[in-house]
């Protein structure tokens, strides 16, 4: 996916400003140096606006503690097309500048990290990882579309119009690919030391395992204004990892802010559709305040709570939940109890506030039509194949064992490649509630 492809075909989307860091603070900041990246720079220069450095994970390498990268649009996917990003440290990654760092913006200039598949040979880890403390650290203005590295079936479970066949899970491969890697997009260990985190005006595409997994020890994660499409198993999952069980805990660990995100099309973790498949989890040790997202189109539930986290610690407010499969969230009240809740029967939850929650699907969120097609549309069936006849099986029965056969699976959809020009187009589609423009 090339810059000057999304500039011109996005160049009609309407901004709806959110509230963001301005340039001149970004570029200016109280402490730390700011290390600039663009397409057309040197990994050998000083890395500043004159001379940038050309690699996202070369700023990383010299970057210091607290220090800001600033990145110019264009596509990346790491030095040697290495396909990942990681940190040891808490830095500030800005994103979408245009060629002289004057102006940002996610829709006409994105900084993308879209490595391809050729990068899954040569390492198997998250696109962006930070490895120890996260204070202060902040992701900001970044398209991240795992969708050229990943390994698609180029005609199994592939509906009329839709871009791709079905998402393969190792060790299935296409052809003279390297296999899908299992990792999130952005992840945050549970290793890592905690703090106060900020990740916002993102795209997170087709990453088969989380949008967004994260181990949080103490601190604020604040998660808003990002647009996730087809990913896998969750977009956001966010869990406490400070010492105790819920149960003991008089406060939770640290706080999830998720606000004003965009989340659709979240698929199960396999192609049968019965596990996983969430919009946001609600795990444990956290307090969760979840406003004013767009939640749609996710396989299993727009919001997984079935994990017993202290339900005084979660708020549910102002969100638009629409054509969630199997419902609007999973709930479990009590230990062997699952229930599939619609968000008209939010009311009865005895969470700290679930206020101004609809069921809505609003015209104006224009998704790919192939592909929600393609979705609505979803089916999963089994065939066993059991030959009693084979001399195999006529020597097993001879001896008393059990027959051996096999079971044929046929699916007509499942996590296929969503086009990054389609999903752009949902950036501050609907008013008041999910992601907005930067």
């Amino acid at each position: 996916m090339k810059t000057i492809a999304l500039t011109v075909l996005l160049s009609s989307v309407a901004a709806v400003q959110a509230h963001a860091v301005s340039i001149d603070q970004i570029l200016n900041p109280s402490s730390g140096r700011v290390i600039y990246v663009a397409p057309s720079g040197n990994n050998g220069a000083e890395g500043s606006a004159e001379a940038p450095l050309k690699n996202i994970d070369k700023a990383l390498k010299i970057a210091k503690a607290g220090d800001t990268i600033a990145v110019a649009a264009g596509s990346y996917s790491g030095t040697f097309n290495i396909g990942y990003l990681e940190s040891d440290k808490p830095v500030k990654l800005y994103g979408s500048f245009n060629a002289d760092f004057s102006a940002r913006n996610l829709t006409n200039s994105p900084s993308i990290f879209a490595p391809a598949n050729a990068s899954a040979a040569k390492a198997r880890k998250p696109m962006l990882s930070f490895t120890k403390s996260i204070d202060g650290a902040v992701v900001d203005g970044f398209v991240f579309d795992a969708g050229e590295r990943n390994s698609y079936s180029p005609v199994k479970a592939k509906p009329d119009g839709v871009v791709t066949g079905m998402l393969l899970l190792p060790p299935q491969k296409a052809t003279g690919q390297a296999p899908t890697v299992l990792e999130p997009i952005i992840k945050i260990p549970s290793s890592s030391a905690g703090g106060d985190m900020r990740i916002s005006h993102n795209v997170f595409l087709n990453g088969p395992n989380f949008g967004i997994q994260a181990g949080l020890r103490k601190g604020k994660l604040s998660i808003h204004d990002n647009l996730f499409v087809a990913n896998r198993m969750a977009a956001i999952e966010v869990y406490g990892t400070c010492a105790g069980s819920v149960s003991s805990m008089s406060a939770p660990c640290g706080s999830a802010d998720i606000g004003h995100n965009t989340i659709l099309f979240t698929w199960a973790r396999l192609d049968d559709m019965q596990d996983m498949g969430y919009g946001i989890r609600v795990m444990t040790k956290l307090a969760y305040h979840i406003h004013d997202n767009v939640i749609g189109g996710n396989v299993r539930g727009g919001i997984d709570h079935t994990r017993f986290n202290k339900d005084e610690w979660i708020t549910l407010e102002n969100n638009l939940f629409a054509a969630n499969k199997w419902g609007d969230m999973y709930y479990s009240p009590a230990s062997n109890t699952q229930l599939n809740l619609r968000v008209e029967e939010f009311g009865d939850l005895p969470v700290a506030s679930a206020s101004g929650n609809r069921g809505e699907v609003p015209a104006q969120l224009k998704v790919d039509q192939a592909y929600l097609e393609g979705f609505l549309s979803v089916t999963y069936s089994e065939q066993p194949d059991l030959d009693r006849g084979s001399a195999a099986n006529m020597w097993r029965s001879a001896l008393g064992m059990n027959l051996v056969g096999s079971i044929r699976t046929k699916v007509s959809m499942f996590a296929n490649r969503y086009p990054a020009e389609a999903a752009m187009r949902l950036i501050g589609a609907v008013d008041g509630v999910g992601a907005r423009a930067l």
